[in-house]
């Protein structure tokens, strides 16, 4: 399939940022506003959500049920045209288009999650149902405005080092609901947790409030139906029917196998026996500095080999952090794995011993074995899948035109989110049917097909 013709841009932001300059620029901050705001709500959904159901006694069955509530990720292609056509007057203040949009969603998102804490899944699990499907409404338009305005912030050499900036954001915006509000349940009640995990948005409207709008690439819509049949068309024509179904079916099966083997990370780490706040504290604080790395290495590695190879190769990886889950499921007192572990914990141990010793702290620190395979297992994924998304992202990126962004890039990414939404909703099933190592041997098989449609979307020999 040919590439569109400014996909191939995408791939060379060092021609005008070389070296570290790359990030040094307002541009990529922006991307690291845009990309820590745009990962909060769902991230509240998978993560802080999922741990609040299950500590208030929800069975595993219902949380996985309530995946479904992430739909509007799915279809937020739909009333995304009305974004791309319609533009936001407040009182006072003319935002323009995509800034608008933007203001709007936050504020509805961060009090959608603020009014979460005050309602108790066990006296009413609908009530529950209700918000949390507002947070992922909210947070879905959110991305629409946010996608469309990245994309016609960034020029097309900006793009892939862009995105890349913008998934290592997204991804560290896991570590608000993910870890703070994890180990501040423990000593706090719910209420003043899900206010806190809120307030982390007002950055991202402070961002909104102080930055231009972009420049407008190509005509605007000029009614509605413009807004809703001139993307989907273009598409089509692009490559024919053919073409556009090999790349609609390369975007919702790239991801599915990681999709599905972390979907349930929160409550598989709880049942293997960590506390919350051992998740907190080790998984998700790891996966700070694994995502930051993914993130970076992934952007500056896409400049040199090109997001196909980068779709390859970061693949590949996420296939095998995937299988560090079976082997996590695996792991027992008599495990020869946990004695491996117990060396390298050792080693770690005594290296941060000596280190504390150079500055004059007497401290020894002694890492328990299973808490080390949580890190190593956890930060390897995390990492991997910094450089999977940021290749992923890239890609939708290269594929949308920019006449028509906000409606095309709320069309591949609502594909690419339905296996969060449908294969996650039943993975509680699986995983009661099967236990944990078989699920995520399974999900590690689900990888494979859209592994195998990079033949045909990005062969290796072709450089894109």
């Amino acid at each position: 399939m040919s590439n569109p013709p400014h996909e191939a841009p995408a791939l060379t932001a060092h021609e005008e940022h070389p070296g570290w300059r790359a990030f040094l620029n307002t541009r990529m901050l922006i991307c690291v506003f845009l990309g820590f705001t745009s990962g909060l709500p769902l991230f509240t959904l998978v993560y802080l959500v999922q741990a609040w159901l299950r500590s208030e006694g929800v069975n595993l069955k219902e949380i996985g049920l309530f995946a479904l509530i992430q739909f509007p990720y799915t279809w937020k292609f739909v009333w995304a045209p009305l974004m791309d056509r319609y533009v936001p007057r407040l009182p006072g203040w003319r935002p323009g288009r995509r800034r608008g949009w933007m203001l709007i969603t936050q504020i509805l998102v961060a009090g959608a999650i603020a009014v979460l804490g005050f309602v108790s899944p066990r006296d009413a699990i609908w009530t529950v149902a209700a918000l949390t499907a507002l947070v992922a409404f909210f947070g879905a338009s959110q991305d629409i405005a946010i996608d469309a305005y990245r994309r016609e912030l960034l020029s097309d050499t900006q793009q892939g080092l862009g995105n890349a900036v913008h998934v290592n954001a997204y991804k560290i915006a896991a570590l608000v609901p993910g870890s703070l509000a994890l180990i501040l349940s423990d000593h706090l009640p719910w209420t003043t947790v899900f206010i806190t995990t809120a307030a982390f948005m007002l950055p991202g409207m402070i961002m909104t409030l102080v930055v231009r709008e972009p420049e407008v690439q190509g005509k605007p819509p000029k009614n509605l139906r413009e807004a809703i049949v001139e993307p989907f068309r273009e598409f089509i024509q692009r490559d024919g029917w053919r073409g556009a179904l090999f790349v609609l079916g390369f975007i919702f099966l790239y991801k599915l196998g990681d999709t599905m083997a972390t979907t349930l990370s929160t409550s598989f780490f709880l049942d293997i026996g960590f506390s919350r706040t051992q998740i907190g504290v080790i998984a998700k604080t790891t996966a700070f500095g694994a995502s930051l790395a993914g993130g970076i290495i992934g952007g500056l590695w896409l400049m040199k080999i090109g997001i196909g190879r980068g779709l390859w190769i970061f693949g590949f990886l996420q296939m095998v952090s995937t299988l560090g889950f079976a082997w996590l499921a695996h792991l027992g007192p008599a495990s020869p794995g946990l004695a491996a572990i117990y060396d390298i914990a050792v080693a770690l141990s005594d290296g941060l011993t000596r280190l504390l010793a150079l500055v004059d702290i007497d401290w020894a620190v002694q890492l328990e074995p299973r808490s080390v395979a949580l890190a190593l297992v956890y930060g390897f994924e995390t990492f991997t899948t910094g450089l999977t998304l940021a290749a992923f992202t890239a890609y939708i990126a290269s594929t949308t035109d920019p006449r028509y962004t906000a409606t095309q890039f709320a069309l591949f990414t609502s594909l690419a989110s339905v296996p969060r939404t449908l294969a996650s909703a039943a993975s509680g099933f699986v995983v009661a049917r099967i236990g944990w190592f078989d699920y995520f041997i399974v999900c590690t098989a689900l990888a494979l097909p859209g592994m195998l449609l990079l033949l045909r979307i990005s062969p290796w020999r072709t450089r894109s």
